[in-house]
């Protein structure tokens, strides 16, 4: 009966992780995974590879730009690493750790800069409930960016593992360099195996569009 529990246990965390709001910033095993954020003050495209369950090696670039027209371009090697994951009957919870080390350039200042970016996720998701809370801090030579992002998202219906469903999200991000404002952003994402899109629009309505591919 224990060993039924058991694996009944696993099948279960395996279903939630499928068909959840997947917020993982990496994939399983010996996977790629590319993802993309554009919108009118931030851009970003990034793949990583995962060398084993826990880190994943990649590359990521990425631009912002501010109200007031000052521009700043990142490249980076980025890793990622899963610190801590709680597989609970119905829900999943995990801390990641993510950083970079590469080169800064702008309009406010000349040549390319040094930069690092660490950074921690915690994420908690079931097949009905996400929440997602980040920081990342660019510093380097010069003034320090950070992006503070808050997630919280419901899908509309339950879905088996091998069918798309969608889900609502709204995001309150804060990126210092762009503004002091939190911007507000819903979206709806679809979610499937190994792909989510997602698009919305801020409160602006200045239009957001994302997606992740693992394979």
């Amino acid at each position: 009966m224990r060993q039924i529990n058991f694996f009944y246990g696993v099948l279960t965390s395996f279903v939630v992780f499928m068909t959840s709001a997947s917020a993982a910033p990496m994939g399983f095993k010996d996977s790629w995974m590319v993802m993309g954020d554009t919108s009118k003050n931030f851009q970003e495209l990034a793949f990583n590879y995962a060398t084993t369950a826990n880190d994943a090696f990649g590359l990521s670039v990425s631009g912002m730009e501010s109200h007031h027209s000052m521009r700043q371009q990142n490249v980076e090697a980025v890793y990622t690493r899963k610190v801590a994951r709680w597989n609970m009957p119905n829900a999943q919870a995990n801390i990641w750790f993510i950083g970079g080390i590469g080169s800064t350039t702008g309009n406010t200042f000349e040549g390319s800069r040094l930069t690092t970016s660490p950074g921690v996720q915690m994420d908690y998701e079931t097949t009905r409930i996400y929440v997602m809370g980040s920081t990342r801090v660019y510093t380097g030579e010069g003034p320090t960016s950070t992006i503070n992002t808050l997630r919280l998202g419901g899908s509309f219906y339950e879905v088996h593992y091998d069918q798309p469903q969608p889900w609502l999200i709204v995001e309150a991000r804060r990126m210092n360099f762009v503004s002091r404002q939190y911007e507000i952003t819903p979206m709806l994402r679809v979610i499937h195996n190994r792909y989510f899109i997602e698009l919305g629009a801020n409160m602006s309505g200045q239009p957001r569009f994302n997606f992740m591919y693992n394979y």
